[in-house]
């Protein structure tokens, strides 16, 4: 993985072709690993979409990770899958895309960290940071102090996720989370490599 913390999460809300420019322009930002949601459920689709995803990140060094989808992440021989709590269970996960591939999971309370830190996976979602729009079923909302408990707390990696852009951004770093996923902040910008650029540089 490279230094880069920043973690890009695709919208499924844009179209092919915008997904495609926003994952181009935020890998020559600099995001160190991308990530392709798609919550539609069909399968087709997302597959397409994944594909196209790795068709430009290859020969970059950029982890192409498949959110939820085991299967998915198989068809086009993903780096790595991301697993919410209502997916996969993480032992079945592994043994299903072996031992060398990334496997991450989120955690939306205080129990689920704790249960987590004996799965094996290789980093952990906290979600959410701040409530957010792109998420309408949050839990939790972990803020500030309770992503700070957290990071002490784990044994694994930690990855921020929900409401994070330019103006928390500082904040979030400050309490020595591994990394940093954002959707909007670079998704929604005018250019999402600049937007990147920017990012990296608070």
């Amino acid at each position: 993985m490279s230094t880069s913390r920043i973690y890009l999460v695709t919208d499924d809300q844009q179209d092919l072709e915008t997904m495609k420019m926003v994952v181009a322009e935020a890998v020559k930002g600099g995001v160190a690993m991308v990530q392709v949601r798609e919550k539609h459920g069909d399968v087709r689709t997302f597959i397409e979409r994944a594909s196209a995803v790795k068709t430009i990140l290859q020969g970059t060094g950029v982890p192409l990770i498949i959110n939820d989808r085991v299967d998915v992440a198989l068809a086009v021989d993903a780096d790595g899958v991301h697993l919410g709590q209502s997916d996969m269970p993480a032992e079945m996960a592994r043994q299903l895309i072996g031992k060398d591939k990334i496997l991450g999971l989120s955690v939306e309370n205080e129990q689920q960290l704790v249960d987590a830190q004996n799965l094996p996976v290789d980093y952990l979602g906290l979600s959410a940071i701040f409530a957010t729009p792109t998420k309408t079923n949050i839990q939790k909302e972990w803020g500030i102090e309770g992503l700070s408990k957290a990071v002490t707390q784990s044994t694994l990696p930690i990855v921020a996720i929900g409401g994070i852009n330019a103006s928390n951004l500082n904040a979030v770093t400050a309490t020595g989370v591994d990394s940093v996923a954002l959707v909007s902040a670079i998704c929604h910008a005018d250019c999402p490599k600049t937007a990147v650029q920017n990012l990296l540089k608070i």
